[in-house]
C-alpha cells in the first residue's frame, strides 16, 4: 500500500505548482466545452478533442525521441479500463451534460472529485485519511461551492431537464475517480507519459468507432466551425488533455491520488480569476472567502504530518 502521510518535502513544491497549473487549465475546459456544445454533437466533439490530444502526445514522444512502449497483455487490459472510464465515459458525460446545464453548475458538481477520490482510496486501498485530510477536503468543497454560487446565484435554479445534466456530470466525477485511482501500478511500471498516451489512444479509438457507428462524423460540421470553436478544440485537446493529463498523472505518482485530487477545487477559482482579468467581472467578498477556503483546504490535505510519520517509523521498527 502506498502511504501518503510522509512529511511534505521541499521536492514536493514543484509538484504542487504543477498540479495547481493543471487544475487551472481544467477550469477553462468547461467554458471551452460550452462553446462547442451548440456547434458539434457531444460524441463528435469528444472524438475531435482526443484526436488532437493523441496527435499532440505522439508528436511529443517523437520530438523527445521516446519510443512508445509495448505494454503486456495485462497492462493492455488496465490501459483499456483507464481509456474507457477516463476518456470515453468521462467525455461522453462531459459533453452531453453541458447540453443540459451551464458550465458553472457543472463545475460545482465536479468539485466533489476530491471527496470521491479520498473516500474511494480509503475504501479500496485502505489509504489512511487523517483528520486534517478529511477536514481539508470538506473545506475545499465548501470553498468551491461559495465561489461558484457567488459567481452565478441562479445556477441552482432547476429547469425541466437539469437533473439529466447533473447526473451526467456526476458520471464525470465517477469516471475521473477510476482514472485517478487505478493508474497507480501503471504509473510506476510504464510511467505517466506512456500511461497517459496509451489510455488516450485507446479512449480515442473507442470514441471514433462509436461516432462512426452512430453516423456522427460530419465534414460539414467541421467546415462550419468558426475560429472560436477551433481554438476551443485546440485548448481542450492539447492543453486540457495531452499536457494536463501527463502532469496530473505525474502528481499522482509522486504524492498519491488524494493529495493530487484535492487541487481540482482550484477549477472554479480559476474561472473567477480569469473572468476578472479578461472580462472585467467584479470580485465579491464571497469569492475572496471561497478562494481562501480552497487554499486552506489544499494546505490541510498536504501539510507536513511529522508526528504521524515518526510514529509510523517507530511502529515499523518495532514490528521489524
Amino acid at each position: 500500500m502506498i502511504c501518503e502521510n510522509s512529511p511534505t518535502r521541499s521536492s514536493d513544491v514543484p509538484v504542487y505548482l504543477k498540479l495547481a497549473v493543471v487544475t487551472m487549465i481544467w477550469g477553462g475546459t468547461f467554458v471551452a466545452g460550452r462553446l462547442l456544445a451548440d456547434s458539434l454533437s457531444p460524441l463528435f466533439a469528444a472524438s475531435l478533442r482526443f484526436l488532437l490530444a493523441s496527435v499532440a502526445l505522439l508528436l511529443f514522444l517523437l520530438m523527445a525521441r521516446v519510443p512508445l512502449t509495448r505494454p503486456s497483455p495485462r497492462q493492455c487490459l488496465q490501459l483499456a479500463i483507464l481509456g474507457f472510464f477516463g476518456i470515453y465515459f468521462y467525455n461522453l458525460c462531459f459533453f452531453y451534460g453541458l447540453h443540459y446545464i451551464n458550465a458553472s453548475r457543472a463545475s460545482l458538481i465536479v468539485a466533489l472529485n476530491p471527496a470521491v477520490i479520498g473516500l474511494a482510496s480509503w475504501l479500496l486501498f485502505r489509504e489512511r485519511l487523517s483528520r486534517a485530510k478529511v477536514i481539508g477536503i470538506a473545506i475545499c468543497i465548501a470553498g468551491a461551492s461559495v465561489v461558484i454560487v457567488s459567481r452565478n446565484p441562479q445556477l441552482l435554479a432547476d429547469n425541466a431537464d437539469a437533473w439529466i445534466g447533473d447526473l451526467l456530470i456526476f458520471g464525470c466525477v465517477l469516471g475521473w475517480g477510476v482514472y485517478s485511482l487505478f493508474s497507480r501500478e501503471l504509473n510506476h511500471s510504464l510511467g505517466p507519459v506512456q500511461t497517459v498516451t496509451w489510455s488516450i489512444l485507446l479512449g480515442t479509438l473507442m470514441l471514433w468507432v462509436t461516432s462512426a457507428i452512430r453516423g456522427e462524423l460530419s465534414v460539414t460540421a467541421l467546415t462550419n466551425l468558426g475560429a472560436q470553436q477551433w481554438l476551443s478544440l485546440l485548448y481542450l485537446g492539447v492543453l486540457g488533455s495531452a499536457l494536463a493529463y501527463i502532469a496530473y498523472y505525474d502528481g499522482i505518482r509522486k504524492i498519491g491520488p488524494t493529495r493530487s485530487g484535492v487541487f481540482i477545487a482550484l477549477n472554479p477559482l480559476t474561472a473567477v480569476i480569469l473572468g476578472a482579468l479578461l472580462l472585467d467581472e467584479q470580485l465579491t467578498l464571497a469569492m475572496y472567502l471561497g478562494g481562501g477556503l480552497i487554499l486552506l483546504g489544499i494546505f490541510l490535505c498536504n501539510k507536513p504530518l511529522a508526528s504521524v510519520s515518526k510514529k509510523g517509523i517507530s511502529y515499523r521498527r518495532r514490528t521489524n
